[in-house]
């Protein structure tokens, strides 16, 4: 039972709106369009058949696709480590 301004459930449906936001992001990135590279946008190293395979139009190879990952900030805009009340739109 939700206290105070809160509806019963908004922790719920915060919860589910964010899985469905990184959900999304996720297929965002996987979508590319076009040919798979045959060598790395950024470094020019071979790309693997076998990753241009499993992952139709990449563009980066393993270590620059990983660097690339770390540098991509997630802003959700919740802070999961203070109050329930932070977290509630």
């Amino acid at each position: 039972m939700a206290s105070g301004w809160a509806k019963d459930g908004a922790v719920q449906d915060q919860i589910d709106s964010t899985v469905e936001d990184g959900i999304r992001e996720a297929r965002e990135r996987l979508h590319h369009h076009g040919p798979s590279l045959e060598e790395c946008e950024e470094c020019e190293a071979p790309i693997p058949e076998a990753r241009r395979e499993a992952v139709p139009g990449v563009r980066l190879c393993i270590e620059c696709q990983a660097a690339a990952d770390k540098r991509q900030t997630h802003a959700s805009g919740y802070n999961r480590r203070a109050s329930k009340d932070s977290q509630l739109r």
